[in-house]
């Protein structure tokens, strides 16, 4: 058999932004780098799109392809931070001006610049109030959410209804609320602590079309969640006695379906109450998730995989990466 004639090398081309990008040797491919940047910053420069620092590329491709991204690129120092880069603005809800939940308080970014924002709402626990889950309100909003943090028609309600709740807070944002033109109705999330964050599973099985939902050291006496098609963020505490997490975080997580976008994080020596203060490891990585599916932002994708590592803060992380929604 003879042995085939060696192919001449041709140099490779493709298309990057409305330009062909060739990949070439030596000098000349330099020289055609140098080209195509230079092309690539007259379009950026006339179309006011943002030039990557790493490779010199406009982001053109990266707006085109998510128009929800909202804020500037993150880091690790970004997503710890107290407070992120929007200026946020507050107004009570009353209890008696809405249905369906307790009243509340809704926080926003103030700018109506960036256009609309993807909303989230999070419900406190068995016997406590808003002021429980408050300090993710102003948190959130200035990432580039409209948060609101409810009361719950009683405070003994249960995961059910907080879930009930939770659903009826996010349709008062979309639909009456004075922030409703600033949200986008497609993307809604959930989030609750203890019986709230039962109440947040129950929010996703009733409303598959949710993006995001996390659950915070979460309480229910349904042990099984087959039914959630929602991505799912289980927070649970290894020194939690309310709700220990081998009889609710863990069983709630792992029956999540395989399939399904979902983690587990165990926070480090921490009782059930850690996520009603402050909480770096907390926001770090709800902001992570709900940045992740809720705005689709694959750019919080590295935060959440490879999966974070055992550490002062955290005991355990589980999850399926890379993320498929």
């Amino acid at each position: 058999m003879q042995t085939p004639p060696t192919p001449t090398p041709r140099s490779a081309s493709s298309k990057v932004g409305g330009f062909s990008a060739r990949a070439e040797s030596g000098p000349r491919r330099r020289s055609a780098r140098v080209r195509l940047v230079t092309l690539l910053a007259t379009a950026a420069a006339l179309t006011g799109l943002a030039m990557s620092p790493l490779t010199g590329v406009a982001d053109a491709a990266n707006a085109a392809a998510n128009p929800y991204e909202r804020g500037p690129a993150p880091t690790n120092a970004s997503i710890e931070a107290a407070r992120g880069s929007y200026a946020v603005s507050q107004t009570t809800v009353s209890r008696g001006s809405v249905s369906g939940f307790g009243g509340g308080t809704v926080y926003y970014p103030t700018s109506t610049s960036d256009g609309t924002f993807g909303a989230v709402a999070i419900s406190p626990g068995f016997t406590a109030s808003q002021s429980a889950v408050s300090w993710l309100g102003p948190r959130l909003a200035s990432q580039g959410f409209v948060v609101i943090t409810i009361d719950t028609l009683s405070t003994l309600d249960q995961p059910a209804a907080r879930g009930d709740q939770l659903l009826a807070a996010l349709d008062y944002l979309t639909q009456s609320s004075s922030v409703r033109t600033r949200i986008d109705s497609t993307r809604l999330g959930v989030m609750g602590h203890s019986m709230g964050g039962g109440g947040s599973l129950e929010a996703s099985k009733d409303r598959p079309s949710l993006q995001a939902a996390v659950p915070l050291t979460p309480w229910n006496t349904d042990k099984t969640w087959p039914e959630v098609r929602t991505p799912t963020l289980v927070v649970g505490a290894d020194g939690d006695t309310v709700a220990p997490v081998s009889s609710h975080a863990e069983p709630f997580y792992t029956s999540l379906p395989s399939t399904l976008d979902r983690a587990y994080l165990e926070l480090n020596n921490a009782s059930h109450s850690a996520p009603t203060s402050s909480n770096t490891t907390v926001a770090k990585y709800s902001l992570s998730w709900l940045k992740r599916f809720i705005d689709n932002d694959t750019r919080y994708e590295q935060f959440l995989c490879p999966l974070p590592a055992a550490s002062t803060t955290i005991e355990e992380f589980r999850g399926n990466c890379p993320h498929t929604g």
